[in-house]
């Protein structure tokens, strides 16, 4: 699973794009379609690598209990993370639901003529990839320098779950970047005061 797009702003709000998250019209038993699309936004415990530098590659994955406590209180379903709002959870057109695997979402269309051009898009396979907006709670994550890889543990927010076509941002992540840099900043100044340790040890014998 690669991630395409990563982003955070002002507010500390991330997005996280994977290419292969899947965005599906539902059809009932019958094949007879319907105004509601299935999706998956999130999935559990799968390390993705998100930023590489200097031959390191850095990843993230979102720990099976990230969501036990998050508020996804009124939780939108849009495109691109921007625009009108095709469907929300609270006027019942956006349900979400948690297993161990992954997040999965489904989201009514109908309602609105914005809705239902979407759906048109979704139908004609223009728009087939999930994204989500999320906060990460206060020490919410955790990072193992000897994989380098980030787990998210607590969202404190889950803003949007998107559908999105082709990532409008630079696959170097800036979220990733901000987060990463330091802990590789962290690492490299360990590895070099254990090496000026090493030298004056050897010094010492000499």
């Amino acid at each position: 699973m690669k991630n395409k797009n990563n982003l955070v702003n002002k507010t500390g709000r991330e997005i996280r794009v994977f290419s292969s998250f899947e965005l599906k019209e539902l059809r009932s038993e019958n094949g007879e379609t319907q105004d509601y699309v299935h999706g998956v936004p999130v999935v559990f415990n799968t390390p993705t690598c998100l930023w590489e530098y200097e031959g390191v590659k850095f990843y993230e994955q979102i720990d099976r209990h990230a969501f036990d406590n998050c508020d996804m209180s009124d939780v939108i379903f849009n495109y691109n993370h921007g625009g009108r709002v095709a469907a929300r959870i609270r006027n019942n057109t956006l349900k979400l639901s948690l297993n161990d695997v992954c997040m999965e979402m489904e989201a009514y269309l109908g309602g609105t003529e914005y809705g239902r051009n979407l759906l048109e898009d979704i139908r004609g396979g223009y728009i087939d990839k999930m994204s989500f907006a999320f906060v990460v709670d206060v020490d919410g994550d955790e990072y193992d320098a000897a994989t380098h890889t980030r787990t998210i543990k607590r969202i404190k927010k889950l803003y949007d779950v998107s559908a999105v076509d082709i990532p409008a941002y630079d696959t170097t992540s800036i979220s990733a970047r901000s987060f990463f840099e330091v802990e590789y900043e962290k690492e490299r100044k360990a590895l070099e005061q254990a090496r000026l340790r090493e030298i004056c040890i050897a010094k010492s014998k000499i």
